[in-house]
């Protein structure tokens, strides 16, 4: 190999390379860089330079190798399934990073996958105020509509996508009954966060159709170069569930990075999200639904925060940012409050 970075030790390095040599069917394949990417607190991404002879990839590639972080959040998928998820919405035409290869433990340590690289830029803070990003920004967010409605297409069954359970309740009422499961066994009591929970359940809409969702597309999981959208990430919390919980999702106040009159992830109207995403599902969104998704999303993410901020506390992984993602719970507590007294 050649000289590389130390950030991974150099026997796991030669492993590395040994099995990419053997997948892609290579006479050899080197790695030129090896760098740990920020910005995965649950996951990890390693950035892969590769030079590659012989084989149906051969010249210069470049892969993200994604494993798993010392520890994790329990609802998380695995990487297999990860895997299994990005090829199930590359096939209907979704902007994600090609699947290449699923890793094998014994190569790396921890369970891993091995995805193209995309170009560009996934920092929230920054899409929503770097305009010269995504190109023209209500294009850009008739385009997340459209993604998303493609996505929306997979529903079960899927062969592919076997190991995602069936809901036994509602999508709505499923959620509503582990956000409590894990409040009622907290160390700490959460007022705000149960009055939002016997909202959610109070106000819970019907689902007469299961989709595969994200679960978690926002602002910071997609990538953009100066053009468009190059890339939706990190699709380990994706589920069988309401299509309006993506979009809820998206559209929450606490996603938008302080850009709050850009009701779609900061970085456009809602109205542009929406049209995108009609264009391609066939029929209009139930927008006072879309509002029930939003409190779901400010409760969800609160309780994740939480759970964020314990992995810190316990120890399992010291962590700044993890630390700092617990401190988020008041504000999205005052949200929660917001959104329903009115509504109730």
């Amino acid at each position: 190999m050649s000289a590389i970075s130390a950030t991974m030790p150099l026997q796991q390095q030669q492993a590395i390379s040994d099995f990419l040599c053997r997948v892609a069917e290579a006479q050899d394949v080197q790695l030129q860089t090896v760098k740990l990417l920020t910005g995965g607190a649950i996951q990890e991404n390693w950035l892969l330079e590769l030079e590659v002879t012989g084989g149906n990839y051969a010249g210069h590639l470049a892969v993200v190798l994604r494993s798993d972080a010392a520890s994790a959040v329990s609802s998380s998928h695995s990487r297999a399934q990860e895997f299994a998820l990005l090829q199930a919405a590359f096939a209907v035409g979704v902007t994600v990073p090609e699947p290449l290869w699923l890793g094998e433990k014994s190569v790396f340590g921890r369970d891993f996958f091995i995805m193209r690289k995309a170009n560009g830029i996934a920092a929230g803070h920054r899409i929503v105020k770097d305009l010269s990003l995504g190109g023209d920004r209500e294009l850009l967010t008739e385009r997340m509509g459209e993604e998303m409605a493609r996505l929306h297409r997979i529903q079960p069954p899927h062969e592919r996508l076997a190991f995602l359970p069936m809901p036994e309740l509602s999508p709505a009422l499923q959620g509503i009954q582990t956000f409590r499961q894990f409040l009622d066994g907290h160390h700490t009591p959460f007022p705000a966060l149960e009055w939002g929970i016997r909202w959610l359940e109070r106000h819970a809409p019907q689902t007469t159709e299961l989709v595969l969702a994200h679960r978690d597309w926002r602002t910071g999981n997609y990538m953009l170069d100066e053009q468009s959208l190059t890339a939706i990430l990190d699709w380990e919390f994706a589920a069988w569930s309401d299509r309006l919980e993506d979009i809820g999702w998206f559209c929450a106040r606490c996603w938008r990075f302080g850009q709050f009159n850009n009701e779609a992830g900061g970085i456009g109207s809602r109205a542009a999200l929406y049209r995108g995403y009609e264009r391609i599902y066939g029929q209009p969104l139930d927008w006072q639904n879309v509002y029930y998704w939003e409190v779901y999303a400010h409760v969800r993410w609160a309780i994740i925060a939480i759970q964020q901020g314990e992995r810190h506390v316990s120890g399992q992984e010291p962590s700044l940012e993890l630390a700092l993602t617990a401190h988020i719970v008041p504000e999205l507590e005052l949200e929660i409050l917001r959104m329903t007294l009115n509504h109730a």
